[in-house]
């Protein structure tokens, strides 16, 4: 997605069981010298959609995918890099999704962010209900 390159967000790791985004802070200072609210919430939209899109591509799904809601608390600010936390849903949400979808054409997921410092302290925590359709 271009915004990701705007924002300088890169993938630090994708196993079967979790992704990890950074964001650099400089390209994302607000005027007080700490991390703009909407990059953190940027990065966490992405990472939400990003594990939703490694689910489908691992499962040989075609889809499109949206973010239906989202909630975001930004818990104090930053003042380093922060790295997005995604645990992959468990087995069974997993495949109730992929069944969905398969008898419907469309299927919801919901998804749970957390955005850390490099202190490994969270900073924010993010909530997005995602639609994968055909």
């Amino acid at each position: 997605m271009p915004i990701t390159g705007a924002l300088g967000i890169e993938a630090l790791a994708a196993t079967d069981r979790e992704l990890l985004l950074r964001l650099p802070l400089a390209p994302n200072r607000n005027h007080k010298g700490t991390m703009f609210a909407g990059s953190l919430s940027a990065l966490a939209t992405l990472a939400g959609w990003s594990t939703l899109w490694l689910l489908m591509r691992d499962a040989d799904r075609e889809s499109h995918i949206v973010i239906q809601d989202a909630s975001i608390r930004y818990l104090r600010p930053v003042r380093t890099d922060a790295t997005a936390h995604v645990t992959f849903p468990g087995r069974d949400e997993h495949d109730l999704m992929l069944d969905t979808f398969a008898r419907r054409g469309r299927a919801r997921l919901p998804l749970e962010v957390a955005v850390r410092d490099e202190s490994g302290e969270i900073v924010a925590g993010f909530r997005g209900r995602y639609v994968v359709h055909r």
